[in-house]
C-alpha cells in the first residue's frame, strides 16, 4: 500500500530538504517507485539539490491549477530510475496550495508510486501544514539544541490534533526522530543536547542520527543527494535510516565519539 512520509520540523536550516532528497533517494534504491514533492512554495530548493534546477518546466501549483497534468509537471531524477520529484513554483504564494487539490495530487500519485516524500517547508503555516496534513508516516527532523527540538515538539503537537488521520479519528501518524547535524564531541562537552535528552523531551522512537559534515554542503552545491557521497559517514548514516524505515535491524551509530589511538593521543591529537 503506497506511504505519504512527510519530512518536517518546526525551525529552518535543520536539514528537511537535504534529508529528504536523500531518503527518498534511499527509497528509490531499495526499489521503491518513489517520488518526492517540495512544498516551500515561493522558495523552492528541493530540485537544486537534487540537480535537476534545468529541467524544471512546471510545478505544483501549475497542476493545483489544471494549467497542465500530474505527468507534465514530474521530473525523473538523473540518479535513480526509480525516482520522481514534483517541484515547487518560486513565483506563487504558499496560499496558492489548496489543501483539497493537494489531496487530489496525492490521490493520483498513490495509482503509481509505493512512497510519497514531502519535503515541509519551515514552520507551521500553510505550506508546512499542506505538507503534513496527509501524511502516513512523519521523520521529525531536529538538531541538538534546545530551540529546534522545542519546535519539533509543536509539530508533534499539530501531527497529533490537526492532520487529516487525527481529524478522521484513524491510526495517529507514525512518528520518527531523525537527529541531523550531530557532533558527540561537542554533545560530551555539554555544547549539544545529546540524542537521549532529545528522545526524553520528544518521546517518539530514533530512527537515525546524521553526523555534522561538511561533505553535506558540498553535495548540496553540486546538486547531488548526500546519499550518494561515496564513503562518506553521512552516505552511510541516510543509508541506515533508509533501512530501518524499512524494517531491517540495524544498530545506531554516530552517536559516540571515536576514541583517539595511541600515537595520536601520545603526540596530542585529539
Amino acid at each position: 500500500m503506497p506511504k505519504i512520509i512527510v519530512v518536517t520540523s518546526g525551525k529552518g536550516g535543520v536539514g528537511k530538504t537535504t534529508t529528504s532528497a536523500s531518503f527518498a533517494s534511499g527509497l528509490a534504491l531499495r526499489g521503491n517507485k518513489t517520488v518526492v514533492i517540495d512544498f516551500d512554495v515561493g522558495l523552492r530548493n528541493l530540485d537544486l539539490i537534487m540537480g535537476c534546477e534545468r529541467r524544471v518546466v512546471y510545478d505544483i501549483i501549475n497542476v493545483i491549477n489544471n494549467e497542465v497534468s500530474l505527468k507534465q509537471a514530474l521530473i525523473k531524477d538523473k540518479h535513480c530510475d526509480n525516482l520522481y520529484v514534483l517541484p515547487a513554483s518560486q513565483t506563487r504564494d504558499k496560499d496558492a496550495l489548496n489543501l483539497e487539490a493537494v489531496g487530489r495530487i496525492l490521490d493520483e500519485l498513490k495509482e503509481s508510486f509505493d512512497c510519497i516524500v514531502c519535503d515541509s517547508p519551515a514552520g507551521i503555516e500553510h505550506g508546512a501544514f499542506s505538507a503534513m496534513y496527509y501524511a502516513d508516516e512523519a521523520l521529525i527532523v531536529t538538531n541538538p539544541e534546545v530551540s529546534s527540538v522545542r519546535d519539533s515538539d509543536r509539530i508533534l503537537g499539530i501531527l497529533a490534533a490537526k492532520s487529516k488521520r487525527a481529524v478522521e479519528g484513524l491510526d495517529p501518524v507514525k512518528e520518527h526522530l531523525l537527529v541531523t547535524r550531530y557532533d558527540p564531541k561537542r554533545v560530551a562537552a555539554g555544547e549539544m543536547l545529546s540524542v537521549d535528552d532529545i528522545q526524553e523531551i520528544l518521546r517518539i522512537p530514533l530512527i537515525g542520527v546524521i553526523p555534522e559534515s561538511e561533505s553535506v554542503l558540498q553535495a548540496s552545491n553540486s546538486g547531488t543527494p548526500a546519499i550518494h557521497l561515496e564513503k562518506s559517514d553521512v552516505a552511510e548514516a541516510y543509508r541506515d535510516l533508509v533501512a530501518r524505515f524499512m524494517g531491517d535491524e540495524v544498530p545506531m551509530r554516530f552517536t559516540t565519539a571515536e576514541k583517539a589511538g595511541f600515537l595520536k593521543r601520545l603526540f596530542g591529537g585529539r
